[in-house]
């Protein structure tokens, strides 16, 4: 059975053993490492490679952002989910724009953080609705006092909604029945219509414009 690489990045020493001993126990979960703080959490993602971060937002030397920021800089395949305490706007906002796919709360139940490391492993995106619901607010806001640009298509849109859930370039391809050099084409002009570089980028812009929404 193939595993999925976890590292638990969390200061406080009881939220990171309670972590790794309910992820330890299921077959598909391997936890290569535990940091107690942003710097550390660099330091781990760099040398052991995992395919997942648990991240905390609040930790003492780097928070949680900037950690992810360095992280994905340097190894843009690694994936994060947020696990934290804290439901505020600008947390949640900061979070998603840092990178993150998921993002729990810490009463979350166990198998709703199983269920988003197997969705975020996969290119998939989970939020829970509490939290998406104050992060469709907060970009519904600021659509209202930012600019609309240029028009996306139909098409355009369908695409942007796919990239947003995490789906490659061969994965839209097959959904909506085009090639991927069509896809890739799409996605050309939606980045020049959202005015941005990279598929990042299109959707957090998309969202904070309001034209898709989680």
């Amino acid at each position: 059975m193939e595993q999925i690489k976890v590292l638990i990045a969390d200061d406080h020493p009881v939220v990171r053993e309670g972590l790794f001993a309910m992820l330890s126990r299921q077959p598909d979960f391997k936890v290569v490492g535990e940091a107690k703080d942003g710097v550390e959490a660099v330091d781990m993602a760099r040398r052991l490679k995992p395919d997942v971060v648990l991240m905390d937002l609040r930790m003492p030397e780097m928070d949680g952002v900037e950690a992810m920021r360095q992280i994905k800089s340097t190894d843009p395949d690694i994936k994060f989910i947020i696990l934290t305490t804290y439901s505020d706007d600008e947390y949640i906002f900061s979070g998603i724009e840092a990178g993150a796919r998921a993002y729990l709360l810490k009463d979350a139940p166990r198998e709703e953080l199983f269920k988003a490391i197997r969705a975020v492993y996969k290119g998939e995106s989970l939020i829970q609705p509490v939290v998406a619901s104050k992060l469709i607010d907060r970009f519904a806001e600021l659509s209202r006092r930012a600019p609309s640009g240029e028009q996306l298509t139909e098409r355009e849109l369908e695409i942007l909604q796919l990239m947003a859930k995490g789906a490659a370039n061969k994965e839209i391809s097959a959904q909506l029945s085009i090639s991927e050099s069509t896809v890739k084409t799409h996605i050309s002009n939606i980045f020049q219509k959202l005015g941005v570089n990279d598929r990042t980028e299109a959707v957090t812009e998309a969202l904070r414009r309001g034209i898709i929404r989680l």
